[in-house]
């Protein structure tokens, strides 16, 4: 990829501010670029100017010049920065300006693609023509000329990042670091990593397609460390939109650090973890990455094109219990996952994949949508313009349900309460799973009681889906990141949920 860091590190606070708001000597050349940067005086929707219509008419035509079906450019400008507060110490500051593009070509189920990171016409033409002659077939299509195209917004913003001085930033992650400190005198450190950034996207395709948005992010994360009773346990609690600085209004970062360090502190009295077959309730929010890596992901399309993974055969059958539905829905107001459109221009929606226990949907892009003959879901992602789009999750979630969320600790006569789950991994071709619990406690005839520590789940993801019995009302998400040969924001999300008798590796027996 293509982009230019500016990196701080170990320097003042007021020196800091004094760079960011007014550029420095000291950064010699690239001073105007930086302080053009900081300033929000380079747009990522100055990308929309480079090229006209017509150019990239010409693109597209360039890219069918060996034959294809089909042929797309994608065009990407993005703007970022990430800084880090430990230790009461600012660490560092990495302001990052990266742009390319993307050219695909298909025929038949062969794909040809490039990409350039210099964005002019010379390079763009001669990506489209190596991207033809990958997919080259000998037959072509008439593109359809292109015009723009709009859709629903489903990013609203009220104060853009591109006006907030980095101050702002700062103040923001102090305040998370203070509370942080202050929860507990056994919390002896907290990290605070404050991302965001402007992505700025052109998708132009065959089939007359001209479409095009910019996309803020904010992704905060605090880490605290508590020491005592001869151990220490890292906490971690993280916020993410797709919005302005007005996150910070709605959610304190105070109570960000507060959510941290309360982790820290009571993992502190943990208990080595049983293990065994066992009940285990998974608290609401982002215990939905269990099902996010165990069912989601092989409801991806693409191996299921290959005719590979264990929903192969099985739609419109049943596959869940009956108190189960799964949802992947990209058009949730200023979620991580949401987006307006995909990155090949399908415009976002609601899918439900599994309803009730029976499997009804797969999340799709353009190419394997094309090749099962099914509607494209609005699923088709990139890391960035160095990739082609695949099948990826955006917000997926368990949907709400009937049962009261303490009813359901209390009919548990005896298992586990999984408060916060690290993350996990699958095979998505064998459904095999496994998961680690940051923070989780035992339940004794109905009650959450004491917490353990080294508990991980592992399974087939067929037995959770079918052993989930009850469902909370209780829907919450979290954020995350996803990667899957290409990194991708998502959101997971459910209710709480009591799964029946899944394996629970731990570190003493029962």
């Amino acid at each position: 990829m293509s982009f230019q860091d500016y990196f701080f590190k170990e320097i003042p606070r007021r020196e800091f501010l004094e760079l960011s708001l007014k550029g420095s000597v000291a950064l010699a050349s690239a001073a105007t670029l930086l302080s053009n940067l900081l300033s929000g005086e380079t747009q990522p929707k100055e990308i929309v100017s480079l090229f006209s219509r017509e150019d990239l008419n010409k693109v597209i035509q360039q890219a069918l010049r060996y034959g294809g079906d089909f042929a797309e450019v994608y065009l990407e400008h993005r703007l970022s920065r990430s800084l880090l507060l430990e230790e009461g110490k600012f660490k560092s500051a990495i302001y990052r300006l990266s742009q390319g593009a993307g050219v695909r070509v298909m025929a038949g189920d062969k794909t040809g693609y490039a990409y350039t990171d210099e964005l002019t016409m010379e390079k763009l033409l001669r990506a489209a023509e190596v991207a033809s002659y990958i997919a080259r077939n000998g037959k072509t299509i008439k593109p359809v000329p292109i015009k723009e195209q709009k859709g629903p917004n489903y990013i609203t913003v009220k104060i853009p990042l591109q006006i907030v001085a980095d101050e702002k930033r700062l103040e923001i992650m102090q305040r998370a670091h203070e509370a942080a400190l202050a929860y507990d005198a056994r919390i002896k450190m907290a990290s605070i990593d404050y991302y965001d950034e402007i992505r700025g996207r052109v998708i132009a395709n065959s089939e007359g397609l001209y479409i095009f948005d910019e996309l803020p992010l904010i992704f905060f994360t605090v880490q605290t460390l508590g020491v005592g009773n001869n151990t220490s346990h890292l906490g971690r609690e993280r916020i993410s939109r797709r919005c302005g600085i007005e996150l910070f209004d709605e959610i304190k970062p105070e109570d960000v650090a507060r959510t941290c360090a309360r982790e820290s502190v009571a993992m502190l009295e943990a208990k080595e973890a049983p293990a065994g077959k066992m009940d285990v309730v998974v608290q609401n929010g982002w215990g939905g990455v269990l099902v996010h890596e165990a069912v989601g992901h092989p409801l991806e399309a693409d191996n299921i094109a290959k005719g590979i993974g264990i929903f192969v055969g099985k739609m419109d059958k049943k596959v869940a219990s009956d108190v189960f539905t799964l949802v992947d829905d990209g058009s949730l107001p200023n979620f991580r996952g949401t987006t307006n459109f995909d990155d090949e221009g399908t415009p976002m929606k609601r899918n439900v994949l599994i309803k009730d226990g029976v499997l009804v949907k797969f999340m799709t892009d353009l190419l394997s949508a094309k090749q099962l003959k099914m509607e494209k879901t609005g699923n088709g992602r990139r890391e960035s313009f160095q990739f082609m789009p695949i099948p990826r999750m955006t917000n997926t979630f368990i949907e709400r349900g009937k049962d009261n969320p303490q009813e359901i600790i209390a009919s548990t006569k005896k298992g586990l309460y999984v408060q916060s789950i690290s993350g996990g991994s699958v095979n998505p071709i064998t459904g095999v799973f496994n998961f680690t619990c940051r923070e989780a406690y035992l339940i004794e005839n109905g009650q959450k009681t004491i917490p353990v520590k080294g508990a991980t789940l592992v399974g087939h993801c067929l037995d959770i889906i079918q052993g989930i019995d009850a469902v909370g009302h209780d829907l919450d998400f979290g954020p995350g990141i996803c990667g899957k040969g290409q990194i991708a924001e998502v959101t997971a999300g459910q209710p709480t949920v009591r799964i029946r008798g899944i394996n629970v590796g731990g570190t003493r027996g029962r």
